[in-house]
């Protein structure tokens, strides 16, 4: 196989060859370099390179690797007229994403009552695969949450407006719920306001470190010390049934003969198909949308129940990482529209781009990017680089090193809650088994993600969060 080329200290290359439309770019660094050469992550990446109408490059992420069709931390843009659109290139979870929420309680003020806390998240917000909400809709309701999107949530007194300003695309994507399959509805009519299972979490953080104070205090970050939440989580069974719906839908109408990789089924995006995939697809984030702000509103009615009051919890920014969106780019100095899949990717836009809250346009898009348990997280805030190299877009996590099967094979659950304890991280699991598969061993070194990152540019450090207390699915 045909290996990258060194460019400079974070970025290697794979030039066009064989049946490649672009080159493929990884950017890494030589310690994280060592994992992606033991996986597919090399193949993946120059698969997506073949796929018709790509342009300028197929990219990965500091945190990718492999993945199903295209490795995770993928990013690929195709032209809006001649190129394709694959549920591999968005994921499983469709809108899955990461939302921070920042309080004015300090972390002195917290500790005593904080295993009350994740105790009473933990009875509001179920964890693990099939688990059902608290909250109980009809399918008719369904189906509205589906067209609206997180506006549905504030409508119905499960937040407020400036939540919808602070999250990606306001919430809400263009959808048709009349092309989401009935297994898929009867799947997400009882999951509203579930965390679900395998990496998601919902974990209260303290902000350990700030490295750019002006931007900090801009997404209302001030003090080292400061408590805030982060929640993980996404469409749940439902955008499962959706990715598995359409992938089958393509493989009928398509086939895979001509694809370097089955796992890359794809539809021309102005194809019929395509076009479904896209509304149902934006059906299954609203529902993500919505799912994220339920779970914002029992946050807060836990600390009013546990601390005393809810004020001044805000979200700070709420962004996607399995995704596809049409934006506007700049390919070999033309402006054109093209749809970017990000898998596993964050987008990273800089000052000035009308798709950023107008509170934040002046400083950049807030970018957050959890850690594995037990380890920090990052804000981050997006570039004008990473416009012109990423397609706007930076990584979404730590990425793992090693399976689930491994991490069952040679790690105990008891040890890994014994570990956190002994770092004062307190931690909740549905399973000793899923607690196990999560551990931080089996994750990259998010500090060296973030490092490559901040390196190349293309999502430069606000602040560093420390983990408290964490709830895993």
């Amino acid at each position: 196989m045909v290996q990258p080329v060194k460019i400079n200290e974070f970025t290697w290359k794979i030039e066009k060859h064989g049946d490649m439309n672009v080159p493929a770019i990884v950017y890494s660094s030589d310690a994280l370099m060592e994992k992606v050469k033991s996986d597919k992550t090399f193949n993946q990446i120059m698969n997506v390179a073949c796929l018709k109408g790509i342009v300028k490059n197929a990219i990965a992420m500091p945190d990718c690797h492999e993945g199903y069709g295209f490795p995770i931390g993928g990013v690929a843009a195709f032209d809006k007229d001649d190129g394709i659109i694959s549920p591999g290139g968005i994921g499983y979870d469709i809108s899955c994403s990461v939302r921070l929420l920042r309080t004015d309680f300090n972390v002195d003020q917290i500790l005593d009552k904080r295993k009350d806390f994740l105790d009473e998240i933990y009875k509001k917000v179920p964890v693990g695969t099939g688990r059902k909400g608290i909250v109980k809709i009809t399918r008719d309701e369904l189906m509205e949450i589906l067209e609206k999107g997180e506006r549905w949530a504030i409508d119905n007194g499960y937040g407020k407006h400036d939540d919808i300003d602070r999250t990606e695309e306001n919430g809400h994507l263009d959808a048709d719920p009349l092309l989401v399959s009935d297994r898929a509805i009867e799947r997400g009519v009882p999951q509203l306001g579930t965390l679900g299972s395998g990496n998601h979490f919902l974990e209260m953080q303290k902000v350990d470190k700030i490295y750019d104070q002006k931007i900090a205090e801009a997404f209302g970050i001030y003090n080292e010390g400061q408590v805030v939440v982060m929640i993980h989580c996404g469409s749940r069974g439902l955008g499962h049934q959706v990715a598995s719906d359409y992938i089958k839908s393509m493989e009928q109408k398509y086939g895979f003969e001509n694809l370097p990789d089955r796992e890359l089924i794809n539809a021309p995006i102005n194809s019929d198909l395509g076009q479904d995939y896209l509304k149902a697809m934006g059906a299954a984030a609203n529902f993500a949308f919505t799912n994220k702000q339920l779970i914002t509103y029992w946050v807060r009615q836990t600390f009013e129940k546990i601390y005393g009051n809810q004020d001044n919890i805000d979200v700070v920014y709420d962004v996607c990482h399995n995704i596809g969106k049409f934006e506007k780019h700049n390919i070999d100095g033309e402006n054109r529209k093209v749809c970017v899949h990000r898998k596993g990717a964050t987008r990273s836009f800089g000052p000035g781009r009308e798709e950023i809250p107008e509170v934040y346009r002046d400083y950049g898009q807030p970018i957050i990017i959890p850690g594995s348990m037990g380890t920090a997280s990052y804000v981050l805030v997006g570039t004008k680089k990473a416009e012109e190299v990423s397609f706007g877009s930076t990584a979404h996590g730590a990425g793992r090193v090693g399976s689930r099967s491994e991490a069952l094979r040679t790690l105990r659950g008891h040890d890994i809650v014994n570990q956190l304890h002994n770092m004062n991280i307190l931690v909740r699991g549905n399973s000793m088994k899923g607690i196990a598969e999560e551990a931080p061993q089996m994750y990259k070194d998010i500090d060296e993600v973030i490092r490559v990152s901040h390196g190349i540019g293309i999502g430069n450090m606000v602040a560093r969060l420390k983990p408290l207390g964490v709830i895993k699915g």
